[in-house]
């Protein structure tokens, strides 16, 4: 071989090894950036998936508002409406038929015991008191003629004019006359006292609610066959009657003092006081009847008026009130939601009286308890919870 074709061996042999060397210089730098690309882009994922999951759980947790129970004295008092009626509240019927004949009062008319309120034309009853005086006199006549024929059969006797059998008969006509004579009187009795119930009188004081009869009317005697002449309500005392919440009943004693308000009345309070109470809950209203008696000397109050009763309790109690808004209604009963470790927990509580915003409890929750405002139905126990602000 030549010196020159041994040169140009040479020069590619070199130029050969220049060209392997620059294509690895290449091949590797390209593996590099796809490594350091894929590296850059796995390491991104798993950052936005772990941003993800913490995004997922900060939105789990619920922003809520609390607050909490306040300290009342509500149950210093309760207000409870109430009705009121007449002390004594009477119909007055007829005792006797007849037509009316004069009437003597009239409604609003106040009347006192034994007051002529009404005069009954009884003709009927009249003549039967005639007949039953004729009869009577007729009986009378009978029987003194008996009581002297026996006592002239008694004086034969003795001498044996007549027998004992005619005697025994007529002591015994005598005793059957003498019978008689007082069913005469008797039956006129009756029909005296027939005729005097011509006049109607006023049981006891007080004043005509009601007229229900003119001059002319037919009469008829009795409750069930005839209707009421007068309606009578004696209004000097009156009975209020409430009925008390189980709850309360513990205002309800006999003797406490209870104040009456009326709206047409403003400003002003009518003292009573607790004269009974049924003494048992009703079942159907979870109440107790209570009947208050207030006097009413001005006669101001009326029979059937509407009235708040003021009863006071037996002491001053402090309970816990809280706003309707925190209550949740579920099948297990009634609940609140509280704050606990940043949790809510479902406590049940026991609710006393109603006011309308607030509720009172008597059980379930202390005073230091934060509870939620407005929770949503679907918060269950043990779930997260942020507080994000307090309501006072």
């Amino acid at each position: 071989m030549s010196v020159e074709t041994q040169q140009q061996e040479k020069q590619r042999t070199r130029k050969t090894f220049h060209f392997g060397v620059g294509s690895g210089i290449v091949v590797g730098a390209v593996a590099v950036l796809l490594g350091v690309f894929i590296h850059s882009g796995i390491a991104s994922r798993v950052a936005a998936e772990s941003a993800l999951v913490h995004e997922t759980r900060e939105a789990a947790v619920q922003d809520v508002s609390v607050t909490h129970a306040k300290l009342s004295d509500a149950t210093e008092e309760v207000v409870l409406p109430g009705n009121i009626q007449a002390f004594t509240d009477s119909p007055i019927y007829a005792r006797t038929n007849g037509y009316l004949k004069r009437w003597y009062a009239d409604i609003g008319t106040r009347v006192s015991a034994g007051q002529l309120l009404a005069e009954i034309d009884t003709p009927e009853v009249d003549q039967q008191l005639q007949q039953a005086r004729a009869d009577l006199e007729t009986a009378q006549a009978n029987y003194k003629l008996a009581q002297s024929t026996a006592a002239r059969w008694q004086f034969l006797l003795k001498s044996q004019s007549v027998s004992q059998q005619e005697t025994d008969e007529k002591v015994g006509d005598l005793n059957a006359k003498k019978a008689m004579v007082d069913s005469a009187a008797s039956n006129v009795r009756r029909l005296e006292d027939l005729q005097s119930y011509e006049k109607v009188y006023a049981p006891f004081d007080g004043v005509i609610t009601a007229r229900d009869t003119d001059i002319g009317a037919l009469v008829s005697a009795g409750s069930t066959s005839g209707h009421e002449l007068f309606h009578l309500a004696s209004i000097n005392r009156l009975r209020v009657f409430v009925s008390v919440p189980e709850v309360d009943q513990r205002a309800a004693r006999s003797g406490a003092r209870a104040d009456l308000t009326l709206t047409e009345f403003p400003g002003r309070t009518f003292p009573g006081a607790i004269a009974r109470n049924s003494s048992a809950i009703d079942p159907a209203s979870r109440t107790l009847l209570v009947e208050v008696d207030v006097n009413n000397p001005s006669r101001e109050l009326l029979p059937g008026a509407y009235v708040s009763v003021h009863l006071k309790m037996p002491s001053k109690v402090q309970a816990l009130t809280i706003p309707v808004n925190t209550m949740l209604f579920r099948s297990e009963g009634l609940r609140v939601a509280v704050v606990r470790d940043n949790r809510a927990q479902l406590t049940p509580i026991t609710i006393g009286r109603d006011f309308g915003n607030e509720v009172e409890v008597v059980a379930g929750l202390r005073p230091s308890d934060p509870i939620i405002v407005n929770p949503p139905d679907s918060l269950v126990a043990g779930a997260k919870v942020r507080v994000t602000g307090a309501i006072q």
